[in-house]
């Protein structure tokens, strides 16, 4: 019974199971992107949504929009004199905008984040587990197997070099023969 990822339980030196891995992590680093986004839109909506709070009664109150009711703002209007000008006309209200739900709204995004958080656990336990002897082992088999590579690419770098040298000299007897048939001025 294999699910999703069962293919990356089975002994690391395989290469389907490297792919398998591979693919988690990419998944991850998908899923961390998005524990990011919800985390910087979560703290950005609360810090937005967060109705004023008083810290002390030496400040004045942050819901009340006139903290002096007796200065000049809450005097009545002296009516205007005769002959004067009419007052302009205040400007239209805005529409209100509906009022959002403060109470869900935190919820919903703890929820997503705890979601996006879940989901990365699940990823984590997904990828493929290995003891320390079969890290060693595949390091050592990896090792092998870059001097077969390493070998196999001197000898190609040897056989180029041959050949370059071959080729300089033809590229030298050619340009040789061109000028010795140059006819004299």
């Amino acid at each position: 019974k294999e699910g999703r990822g069962g293919e990356g339980r089975q002994k690391s030196g395989g290469r389907r199971g490297e792919g398998s891995a591979m693919d988690i992590i990419s998944q991850l680093q998908e899923q961390l992107n998005e524990i990011a986004m919800v985390s910087v839109n979560t703290f950005g909506t609360l810090q937005r949504d967060a109705p004023p709070v008083r810290l002390s009664n030496s400040y004045p109150d942050p819901l009340n929009p006139n903290p002096n009711p007796d200065g000049p703002a809450s005097q009545p209007q002296a009516p205007p004199a005769p002959g004067a000008p009419p007052p302009a006309p205040l400007p239209p209200q805005a529409q209100p905008q509906p009022a959002l739900d403060l109470d869900e709204q935190p919820k919903a995004m703890s929820h997503a984040l705890v979601l996006a958080a879940k989901k990365f656990d699940a990823l984590v336990a997904a990828l493929p587990l290995s003891s320390e002897e079969d890290q060693l082992k595949r390091i050592q088999e990896l090792q092998a197997e870059n001097e077969v590579v390493g070998l196999e690419l001197q000898k190609q770098l040897e056989a180029a070099e041959l050949e370059l040298h071959r080729v300089e000299v033809l590229f030298n007897e050619a340009t040789d023969n061109c000028i010795n048939l140059k006819k004299p001025d």
